[in-house]
């Protein structure tokens, strides 16, 4: 059995933040995805966009800066960064719907081989329906980062050859971060960028219901000592 410590929500995170090239307009959907933008390189500059109409989001707020009439899609209070945009929901969809996005980060149930994610509703018994913007920014985007932990609470795997949820989208994930490792989606395959150190691929391959390929250059995912990550 290999001896490896799972990344947490904020590490998963981080490693989403370094993704980014200069100048990238993103979106942050809600949960463990808008926590992102608390890590983006400073010396990047990174257009963040939020469903409910922010078009310049910063980090989360903290102390006096708490303002709750200005949150991210979480009902997380933010900051604005410099030239920041605040308009009604019309505008910031036409945004997402009209293509205007490079990156769409979004939570996931299920994520298939193919790129088709399921993240908005499940099968299981008295299951809420929640999909808000996830079906737009899934179509509108031009490439989705998804972010999950890479097993479901039972211990199934959450990447499949084929979601057995409703789809949000199909073919249209590029990138999964998970607790395990990154994998991207290319030509019907996932392919292992990056694994956690001390987790053996076979190991994340029993915990994966599709096969994986490793990359030409698949890295491994370190901490340091003070906890800072690298890959």
């Amino acid at each position: 059995m290999s001896n490896y410590q799972s990344l947490n929500r904020l590490e998963i995170a981080y490693l989403v933040a370094q993704h980014f090239e200069d100048g990238a307009i993103v979106n942050l959907g809600i949960g463990m995805p808008t926590q992102v933008s608390n890590y983006l390189p400073k010396d990047k500059e990174i257009l963040l966009h939020s469903e409910n109409g922010i078009l310049g989001m910063g980090r989360n707020a903290e102390g006096d800066e708490v303002d709750w009439d200005l949150i991210n899609a979480s009902r997380t209070p933010i900051t604005l960064v410099s030239g920041a945009s605040i308009c009604e929901h019309t505008t910031a969809f036409a945004m997402m719907r009209g293509g205007h996005l490079d990156y769409s980060v979004l939570g996931g149930f299920q994520v298939a081989a193919n790129g088709d994610l399921a993240n908005w509703m499940t099968i299981e018994p008295n299951a809420i329906a929640a999909i808000g913007g996830a079906m737009d920014l899934a179509i509108g985007a031009k490439s989705v980062i998804v972010t999950m932990d890479h097993v479901a609470k039972d211990g199934s795997p959450k990447l499949l050859e084929k979601c057995t949820y409703p789809l949000t989208g199909i073919g249209v994930v590029k990138h999964v971060y998970t607790d395990l490792a990154i994998v991207d989606v290319k030509a019907g395959e996932f392919s292992v960028r990056a694994l956690l150190d001390g987790l053996s691929f076979d190991e994340l391959q029993s915990k994966t219901g599709a096969p994986l390929k490793r990359a030409p250059n698949m890295s491994v995912i370190k901490r340091s000592a003070n906890g800072q990550l690298s890959f």
